[in-house]
């Protein structure tokens, strides 16, 4: 029973893995069960016992990089003293990590759309990003980390912003646009 859990967990997040690089290839419109099936040498039938739909197959997606993201901030928040060193170190790993940065981007840019399965998730996702940064900015501002008359929810959303938008343009053309570069540009401005 043990190695059939064992084969079922191993085939799943196969499964996961190839949808992830399908989604972001070809957005979730354009990638298609029995291509991510293929891929991983099952039957369309045989990857639906493992997701009973293509909208299950990309909460699963969506749900495992939320985590890793999650962890990843977690991580390099705790290994800097200020949270925009951090946000300049994200962009780094971001550099070294093109597909997850990828698979975000294709992903929300289609979620735009009220009627994509994703839609709800990226709206509530910007909603807690939004708050989070704020309340994060917040503590770095009363430690006089950013400068005292910055509105810190209107700079949340600016930050958002360049974050994904220098994101989107090194994904176009890595060679001419250095995210970090931007990022630590941006934050720098925000000193006191």
């Amino acid at each position: 029973m043990v190695q059939g859990y064992a084969k079922g967990r191993a085939s799943r997040e196969k499964i996961l893995e190839a949808a992830n690089e399908a989604f972001a290839e070809r957005g979730y419109r354009g990638a298609s069960l029995a291509a991510i099936a293929e891929s991983v040498g099952l039957s369309q039938p045989g990857l639906l016992h493992h997701f009973p739909s293509k909208e299950a197959l990309l909460w699963e997606v969506l749900r495992l990089r939320h985590e890793r993201d999650l962890e990843r901030v977690q991580r390099i928040t705790a290994e800097r003293e200020s949270y925009l060193e951090a946000l300049v170190e994200l962009g780094r790993e971001n550099e070294r990590s093109p597909g997850l940065v990828r698979l975000f981007t294709v992903l929300a840019a289609e979620a735009v759309d009220a009627d994509h399965p994703g839609h709800e998730h990226f709206r509530e996702r910007y909603r807690e990003l939004r708050r989070g940064v704020a309340e994060s900015l917040a503590e770095e501002q009363r430690r006089g980390g950013i400068a005292a008359g910055l509105d810190v929810e209107l700079v949340a959303a600016e930050l958002l912003a360049v974050f994904d938008g220098l994101q989107l343009q090194w994904l176009l053309d890595p060679d001419a646009v250095d995210m970090v570069a931007g990022l630590r540009d941006f934050v720098a401005r925000l000193a006191p």
